[in-house]
């Protein structure tokens, strides 16, 4: 296949979904680990056309959702100060912090900048000797080596008002937390792509010989994900627990080498809090000794903030597939993408907003409200 839209080609996904439903022979549980993933499940509808009993159980994996609530007040007092240039990817300036997010902030005058690499945020740097630069760098590890790189840059030139706000985490540790809950309903997973392309998936081969789960390295079109689940189906159907690479034109089992070294050099791994879901051991990357002058918390002093979640967002249930969004009280009501109560409703991967885009319903006692037209109201 050369062309997306042969990924997206309606023929071949009913005889996927057909050969699916000539093999299943009980219900299973099947997570998708990343928050791109669940958005081309539920666009397409994919997880509705599913085997009778057969359930995807949408996890963690969206990087702008499980940043923690702390790291976000951290960014904005930062960007509050005189003199600093708050630099970020664009689909973290309207995430909620405790008070605001950083797009009603810059609204009032700070200076807030969209960028489209860490490399945008160096280049600034370098240009304006006078203003601290800080980047907001956070992610899977897809996102950790173009990060590591910036750092090691800012290194080489010397750049001594550069840092970065880090809160990046990764896959596996998250994915052993969920198994070795005891009320975990996974029983095979959906690893994500573009993590594994950089990583490669070795990682993954413990996991599913402890805990005996199959494992599909997968990609984010339609018949990426069909194929997927029936690979995962195949295995479980037969006692089977490997992991196994759908996503063959990407990825390859030692990843990518080069990226891995970068990562190693600027980062440590480090136990890290993931938002609406707690503190997972070995679960994040912070820097190294060597580079820790690029600390921006360290260097403004704000490491110490400790907020406290709405609690009336359930995103910690959401984020780890114990709950939908729709079992939410708030959802499409007092939470909805143009005024969020938490991360899965305004992140491009989050669960709740792909549930509200796809016009997923919920259910108040007899009454079943309608996200589409909610939309239409607040439009």
């Amino acid at each position: 296949m050369k062309y997306l839209d042969e990924y997206r080609d309606p023929v071949l996904a009913r005889r996927l979904l057909d050969e699916l439903r000539d093999t299943v022979t009980r219900p299973w549980r099947i997570m998708e680990v990343c928050g791109g993933q669940t958005h081309t499940l539920v666009r397409q509808g994919i997880d509705e056309l599913l085997p009778a009993g057969m359930r995807m159980i949408h996890g963690p994996g969206c990087p702008v959702c499980v940043t923690p609530l702390e790291t976000l007040d951290r960014a904005m007092v930062i960007a509050s100060r005189p003199g600093v240039i708050l630099t970020s990817f664009g689909d973290m300036l309207r995430v909620p912090g405790s008070d605001t997010d950083l797009l009603s902030l810059r609204a009032r005058g700070a200076d807030v900048r969209v960028v489209y690499a860490p490399m945008d945020a160096v280049r600034i740097a370098a240009d304006h000797p006078d203003r601290e630069v800080v980047f907001l760098a956070v992610g899977f590890e897809t996102t950790a080596p173009a990060n590591a790189t910036a750092v090691l840059h800012a290194a080489r030139l010397g750049l001594a008002n550069f840092s970065l706000i880090v809160s990046h985490v990764l896959v596996p540790p998250a994915m052993t937390a969920l198994l070795d809950d005891p009320d975990c309903e996974v029983q095979a997973f959906l690893a994500a792509g573009h993590v594994c392309a950089v990583m490669g998936w070795r990682e993954y081969e413990p996991i599913a010989a402890r805990h005996r789960v199959p494992i599909v390295v997968t990609g984010f079109e339609p018949l990426d994900l069909l194929e997927g689940i029936l690979m995962a189906v195949r295995q479980l159907e037969s006692g089977r627990y490997e992991v196994e690479n759908q996503y063959a034109r990407a990825v390859r089992r030692s990843g990518n080498t080069e990226a891995q070294d970068a990562v190693r050099e600027v980062f440590r791994v480090t136990d890290r809090a993931w938002r609406g879901i707690g503190a997972l051991p070995a679960s994040g990357l912070e820097l190294a000794e060597g580079y820790r002058k690029f600390d921006a918390a360290h260097r403004f002093d704000v490491a110490g903030l400790r907020p406290a979640e709405d609690p009336e967002c359930i995103a910690g249930a959401v984020l780890t597939g114990a709950r939908l969004p729709t079992d939410c009280t708030a959802y499409g009501t007092r939470c909805t993408p143009r005024h969020p109560l938490g991360a899965p409703m305004v992140s491009s991967e989050g669960t709740c907003a792909a549930f509200y885009s796809a016009g997923r319903t919920r259910r108040t006692g007899s009454t079943e409200r309608s996200t589409t037209s909610e939309s239409r109201r607040t439009a």
